[in-house]
């Protein structure tokens, strides 16, 4: 188990001007390097890719927790800004049972419509229970348990899978 005290086997600091510069244990320093994660929903915390701005991998992270603290809160800071997965906790309405539709949906950031183009475009991920649903502009909402939904969100549901 991990203290957040481990050192990490490269150097991670942020420019006065918000980007990450990565120095790795050769000592070759690469600016503006982008965190990506590997599994973003099914294992969030490992599997974390540092790209360069030229699209190179120049580091790669097991497990964020292997981390010291300070690099954990700037990758996780900088994660926080480019990714947006909304949950969706609600079905409001839909515009009609074929596609494309209109959805009306309750999200953990308020309400949104968006159009779902065809019913392949909802996938069941992980043990099954948690499904993404991907509208026409390509934002996914995640469902993290179909199960844990009311009753009108999962009969709507129902009728698309």
């Amino acid at each position: 188990m991990n203290d957040g005290h481990e050192q990490a086997p490269f150097l991670l600091e942020r420019t006065p001007f918000g980007k990450l510069i990565l120095t790795n244990a050769q000592g070759e320093r690469f600016t503006g390097v982008l965190p990506v994660r590997a599994f973003p929903i099914l294992a969030p915390e490992e599997g974390i890719s540092l790209i360069s701005t030229e699209g190179h991998e120049v580091a790669w992270v097991e497990r964020l927790s292997d981390l010291p603290a300070s690099y954990q809160s700037l990758l996780e800071d900088e994660l926080a800004h480019r990714e947006f997965m909304p949950m969706l906790a609600r079905i409001v309405d839909v515009s009609s049972f074929s596609t494309p539709c209109t959805w009306t949906v309750d999200t953990d950031r308020g309400r949104t419509e968006f159009v779902l183009r065809g019913d392949e475009d909802i996938r069941r991920i992980g043990t099954g229970r948690s499904l993404l649903v991907a509208d026409a502009h390509g934002i996914h909402y995640l469902v993290p348990d179909q199960k844990a939904l009311d009753a009108h969100s999962k009969r709507i549901l129902d009728r698309f899978l």
